[in-house]
């Protein structure tokens, strides 16, 4: 068989067009590559080398945007109809729900919305700290930015359909310079909180079944008593999965706060593991069990089967804390009427409790901290500057893609190889030097831990009570206000 030919094949293989399709089928990838057709090639993919035949064929030009277009639609005919998609997930979610989620994330890669191959490029190693392992991933999955679509970028002014990259209208949409392509892209449809909201996988997944639940309504983000009646309503719809929210706030929120929606999926984070170093009692709350948590952000974690008391008592704490101040650690609820106070929080699933953590967060600056006062300091910033979100907060590390070129360059110069370090690794990278031998033996054991380190670092910077004396007496302070 040539190129068209086998991946028709594959298309009515699938299930989602029937042998009577065929010429139908055929038709419709010759529409997207050209009529010429070619041999098929060992060592790639049809897929994609149907994609360098529409290259050749002068269907598409050969740039980053075009091609990722093509992949995704030609990927779409192996992909059922989004009304087809949600009748087999529910039908498989009323026999076992996991078995659902299941069918659709290994869908999801299959289709290539998931993209499996650049996912495994990512660098990922967890090494111990005194908070626990830390998780530490590099990430070089996301595809770098298309020359031509920061042109474009630069030039847009009007409205965007769709509004964001959380919008239902997402599904199906063919993209465009510096907007993704989503041919291939299905959402499963899901009440919340009495409206409609959607579920669906993260195509570049920072950790295993990485999924995102957003409300069918473009409105931003907000952090109140029903986000955990939200939360709670996941959690029992999907036990098997953690969820939880980004904050609502710059600096301290995710890069997403225009729209409102949570992230879960299949992962144990370090945080989860964590164990309570201060157990806390609640006047009228007795069937919740609270404390705070061992760990370098400040975390109030409450257990409990009763989801009513659970949800007044953490809109208790929610409350004191967005109007809270104690300017002797640095801590000021608002200035001219603009709220800085908020929480990060996450839900999973004990046998047969709820467990949430709600974790302060105040996105103030000041002259010494103009990025945030508790945002990465200075002090690392070499190795990590951007939000701490979600996933950072549970001891999962995102950090940059240029990390994994100059931390190449930080080992040779500690072996004394010649090498091209940045000058803003320099202090760091000398201190390590000087407190252990270095040698090719255990350079990237070295490498490894140090990371962890500032890992552990950044989320002290992180965290709004710190953990010494003063830091804690401060908390306790708070704590007697809920």
């Amino acid at each position: 068989m040539k190129l068209i030919e086998q991946f028709a094949e594959t298309v009515i293989q699938s299930g989602t067009y029937d042998p009577m399709d065929r010429f139908y089928v055929i038709n419709k990838i010759r529409a997207l590559v050209g009529d010429q057709d070619a041999s098929v090639q060992d060592g790639a993919q049809v897929k994609d080398q149907l994609i360098d035949l529409a290259v050749t064929n002068g269907k598409i030009e050969g740039t980053i945007t075009d091609r990722e277009i093509l992949n995704d639609q030609l990927m779409d005919l192996v992909t059922p109809t989004p009304a087809q998609m949600n009748r087999e997930f529910w039908q498989r979610y009323e026999a076992a729900p996991e078995d659902a989620t299941t069918y659709f994330y290994d869908f999801c890669k299959q289709n290539d919305y998931i993209k499996v191959a650049a996912i495994k490029k990512n660098v990922e190693f967890s090494r111990a700290t005194q908070y626990g392992d830390l998780e530490i991933t590099i990430n070089l999955s996301k595809p770098e930015k298309d020359p031509k679509a920061i042109a474009a970028a630069a030039q847009q002014t009007s409205a965007q359909y769709p509004q964001c990259q959380l919008c239902m209208e997402n599904e199906g949409y063919l993209g465009r310079l510096g907007y993704p392509a989503r041919s291939n892209h299905r959402i499963i449809r899901m009440e919340v909180g009495g409206q409609e909201w959607g579920f669906q996988y993260s195509p570049y997944a920072y950790f295993n079944e990485h999924c995102i639940f957003l409300d069918a309504k473009h409105e931003p983000m907000q952090i109140n008593a029903q986000t955990i009646k939200n939360l709670i309503q996941i959690e029992q719809t999907f036990p098997a999965y953690f969820v939880g929210s980004n904050a609502d706030l710059p600096i301290v929120g995710g890069s997403m706060l225009a729209h409102e929606h949570y992230q879960g999926g299949r992962h144990i984070f370090p945080m989860m593991k964590a164990t309570i170093k201060t157990p806390l009692t609640f006047t009228g709350f007795e069937h919740v069990t609270a404390g705070v948590v061992n760990w370098p952000m400040t975390d109030i974690r409450l257990v409990s089967a009763d989801t009513d008391q659970l949800v007044a008592l953490s809109d208790k704490i929610m409350t004191a804390w967005k109007q809270y101040s104690d300017p002797s650690v640095s801590v000021v609820a608002t200035t001219d009427d603009t709220s800085h106070h908020t929480v990060t929080p996450i839900m999973h699933r004990g046998k047969e409790t709820y467990v949430l953590d709600l974790v302060l967060r105040d996105n103030n600056t000041s002259a010494q901290y103009p990025n945030g006062i508790f945002h990465p300091h200075d002090e690392v910033a070499h190795i990590k500057k951007e939000n701490i979100g979600l996933i950072e907060v549970m001891g999962r590390a995102i950090l940059p893609a240029r990390l994994k070129t100059e931390m190449q360059e930080v080992k040779k110069y500690w072996l004394g190889d010649a090498n091209e370090i940045a000058a803003y690794h320099q202090p760091w990278a000398n201190q390590i030097k000087t407190q252990q031998a270095i040698t090719a033996t255990n350079v990237d054991d070295v490498m490894e831990q140090a990371l962890a380190d500032v890992f552990a670092q950044v989320l002290e910077n992180a965290g709004v009570f710190k953990n010494d004396d003063k830091g804690q007496e401060a908390l306790a302070k708070f704590v007697q206000t809920i």
